[in-house]
């Protein structure tokens, strides 16, 4: 009989399908608040640097939760660890609901950024272990759910939004994480056997790539390198609406361009899995990353509604494949058994950046009155993630030997 369970299988391709879907589905907790902070700030009527706190301290959940739920996953498996997040989440969105302040909005937010963590770096090193040679395209097609997420969810929530306001979005979204979530954890309660992940080790050391730094060094190189990109890319992507609100565009017109910018991450995310099947994940991430940079720039004189739109879709087409080319990095330099935990903790990095950029971005706002500097700050952060990617790139090479 067929083994259902070999590498880059039909099976594989169906647990693949499925695992978007969570993806799409769990993501939402790091779009849902970006969308209502001009609400938010109303609602409180607070200033932009305390409207960016909620969105920040998610970050920090959803960082601490790549970690903690990624070690879960190498040790019990997504289904176990999935059903935990989903019930989490849920509870974070109707407690939120009910908050009286930005702090107490704040304090739950810990709680849903920790359990959406589940949809990013866990179900991606989940999905890692069932492909070898289409590993790229399956990574990016997994990340490429949260982009996804983010292009629907603003969208169907925006009316919500609208008719009945912030709270009844979360109360939507509580309902949300347990009805669809903890069905479909039930189609990954298959793991991967033993055999199975020692035979893609093998074949995997054969073919390696090897870099002349120590995986502790790599990792740490790895971490700053995830800081540095995730700080520019947050400025765009957590400050979107709230620029076109401040034009006078209005909040729908900021959605439509935040959902743009992430169906075109999301058509990014797969061309660059494609590449990276070919070129590796270092070589990728740094075409993704220098993309992004000369995107940021498109900002600093373009403030129209057509030329705001235009640059958005520049921008979500620059930079969707670089986020995910850290775990194929993460996978391609370092052991499979650690990758839950391994590639948690180098996109609990990018996560950090995504919170530290998100608040640092309201913070100059504040200072300046305008968002110019933001941008400007964010360039800066993104060229020292491509020193960082170009130093490990010329350091690395390929193990392979010639027939």
């Amino acid at each position: 009989m067929t083994n259902p369970i070999e590498l880059d299988s039909a099976y594989s391709w169906r647990r693949l399908a499925v695992t978007l879907v969570i993806a799409a589905t769990a993501n939402v907790g790091m779009w849902a608040i970006v969308v209502i902070m001009p609400a938010v700030q109303q609602t409180f009527g607070i200033d932009r640097a305390d409207t960016s706190l909620p969105y920040s301290v998610s970050m920090i959940g959803f960082a601490i939760g790549s970690v903690f739920i990624g070690r879960m996953v190498d040790r019990i498996g997504i289904f176990g660890a999935l059903n935990g997040a989903a019930l989490c989440m849920a509870a974070g969105y109707l407690l939120a609901a009910q908050s009286g302040s930005v702090y107490t909005l704040s304090a739950y937010q810990l709680l849903i950024g920790f359990g959406t963590a589940v949809g990013f770096g866990p179900l991606i090193a989940d999905i890692s272990h069932w492909f070898l040679r289409r590993r790229g395209i399956a990574v990016a097609i997994v990340a490429s759910g949260n982009y996804l997420s983010g292009a629907i969810w603003p969208t169907l929530l925006s009316p919500v939004l609208s008719g009945s306001g912030w709270q009844a979005v979360y109360v939507i979204l509580a309902i949300c994480m347990v009805v669809i979530l903890v069905p479909l954890s039930f189609l990954l309660r298959r793991r991967i056997p033993f055999e199975a992940t020692q035979r893609a080790d093998s074949l995997a050391a054969a073919n390696a790539r090897s870099v002349a730094f120590s995986p502790r060094a790599l990792q740490f190189l790895l971490v700053f390198a995830g800081l540095g990109c995730c700080v520019a890319m947050a400025m765009p992507q957590v400050h979107l609406v709230s620029l076109c609100v401040d034009l006078g565009y209005g909040p729908v017109a900021g959605a439509e361009m935040l959902s743009l910018m992430l169906m075109g991450g999301v058509a990014s995310r797969i061309v660059f899995g494609i590449i990276a099947d070919r070129l590796g994940g270092v070589l990728t991430l740094l075409i993704g990353s220098t993309l992004q940079c000369i995107a940021l720039f498109f900002y600093l004189p373009f403030d129209g509604l057509v030329s705001l739109y235009i640059v958005s879709l520049v921008f979500g087409l620059s930079q969707g494949g670089i986020v995910p080319s850290y775990a194929l990095i993460v996978r391609e330099y370092l052991p499979a058994r650690e990758a839950g935990t391994r590639v948690g903790t180098v996109l609990m990095a990018t996560i950090i950046g995504m919170a530290l950029g998100g608040w640092m971005s309201g913070w100059i706002y504040d200072q300046t009155g305008s968002y110019q500097m933001a941008f400007i700050n964010g360039i800066l952060w993104n060229v020292m993630n491509i020193a960082i990617m170009a130093m490990i790139f010329l350091k690395s090479h390929s193990r392979t030997q010639p027939a």
